[in-house]
């Protein structure tokens, strides 16, 4: 009897093991693995100070390797109906030309008014509905939501923004960002929808400074590297980078006990038919993000989870944190030699250092204990296309670590 009893407990616990076996299988199964996806944040048109159609923008970045566009014009979501006049610039009548030959009569709408063209914009849903492709190509709602406080610029996108919002202004430079800020987060908590606000080119102008960044509540990131001309990303003799600034803005913030501070890479173009330093130009800089899928949800949250980097044309292969070790392992092109810096900093320091530095495809940094932060700057010899201010070589920057605690 109790061989039997022994005999029935010991095929029940086989048939467990099996159930739990394959239901581990295929949890593993339906599990999608993580994949990098390439997308541009700060994009101008027609709809504001850009001088191409939406449509056209987005077939460029489509057919140029990218997975995914916020098209962020000024103080506007692309709703309701908008004609443009069209320049005499012989180069926007050439391209309005090229526009209407691709695309047909039947989607562009345009008329002749005493002697001037005008062009009809698509809306965001027109343009979406144009572009967008499931698993393939995603258009992100933005705008690029623009204030002053006296003669200070002051600029914020919101990406997968639900409605429009407008500039609220304020009584300092900290002031209208907090408001602007503020309304972007008010909207992600109304509607429920992943929405994520970022602080634009804080050099342009000299606009926004240090201790503005500090004092911010709620910003989780900002645009270490924008590929306009005009923003000095690089600084002055009087003002820092905004490389420097994003380091001594994290050790603010983890004193102080607030979340990291993230930086993005972006190409805020604007101009599509001159080519070069003086303009901003496409294919810049962009975010490298890994997600499971390509949505706005699953984008942004790894984003939020700093599971991303930003270049102006290196590629990673890998980026990973775990056991308190930051690894990269690069992309690595023929002929081309890379350097990876490892650059951190350590619990009562003022600044950042470079505490490691290798050269070749691959690097790993193990934090202490006694560290803030570490962060990793991949440089390459190769050349960066189309570069601005004195940015000479191809780079990439990994998000900061903290060490993580048992």
């Amino acid at each position: 009897m109790r061989s039997s009893i022994l005999k029935s407990l010991f095929l029940l616990a086989l048939l467990a093991l099996a159930l739990s076996c394959a239901e581990k299988k295929g949890t593993k199964k339906n599990q999608k693995e993580p994949k990098w996806f390439k997308g541009n944040l700060h994009t101008h048109s027609y709809w504001s100070d850009g001088d191409e159609f939406p449509e056209v923008i987005l077939d460029w970045y489509k057919a140029n390797g990218y997975h995914f566009l916020a098209l962020s014009d000024h103080n506007t979501m692309a709703a309701g109906e908008k004609w443009i006049t069209l320049s005499d610039d012989s180069l926007l009548q050439k391209g309005f030309q090229t526009y209407l030959a691709k695309y047909g009569e039947d989607w562009v709408t345009h008329k002749v008014d005493s002697g001037k063209t005008l062009v009809k914009l698509k809306t965001f849903a027109e343009y979406q509905a144009h572009a967008q492709e499931e698993g393939k190509f995603l258009v992100i709602p933005s705008e690029e939501i623009t204030d002053r406080y006296e003669n200070k610029h002051i600029h914020m996108n919101a990406t997968n923004i639900q409605a429009e919002i407008q500039p609220m202004g304020g009584g300092s430079v900290l002031e209208v960002m907090q408001n602007n800020l503020d309304q972007v987060l008010r909207q992600r908590e109304s509607t429920g929808v992943a929405i994520i606000p970022h602080i634009n080119h804080p050099n342009f102008h000299y606009s926004i400074g240090l201790d503005d960044m500090i004092a911010l509540k709620g910003e989780r990131f900002f645009e270490v590297y924008n590929g306009h001309p005009s923003v000095h990303n690089m600084g002055d003799s009087t003002h820092i980078s905004t490389e420097k600034m994003w380091d001594l803005i994290n050790i603010a913030y983890l004193e102080a006990g607030k979340p990291l501070m993230y930086g993005l890479a972006t190409d805020d173009s604007h101009r599509y038919h001159r080519i070069g330093k003086r303009w901003s130009n496409a294919g810049r800089g962009w975010v490298m993000v890994k997600a499971d899928t390509l949505s706005a949800t699953s984008l942004i949250g790894a984003l939020e989870a700093g599971d991303f980097y930003a270049s102006t044309g290196l590629t990673l292969k890998a980026v990973e944190y775990s056991d308190n070790t930051l690894s990269v392992e690069v992309e690595p092109e023929a002929g081309i030699e890379y350097t990876i810096a490892f650059i951190g900093c350590k619990t009562g320091e003022t600044e950042t250092e470079v505490v490691k530095e290798v050269k070749g495809t691959k690097g790993t940094f193990k934090l202490s204990d006694d560290f803030l932060f570490v962060r990793s700057k991949v440089t390459s010899s190769k050349l960066q296309n189309n570069p601005i201010e004195d940015f000479v070589y191809e780079m990439a920057l990994t998000q900061p670590v903290v060490p993580n605690t048992p």
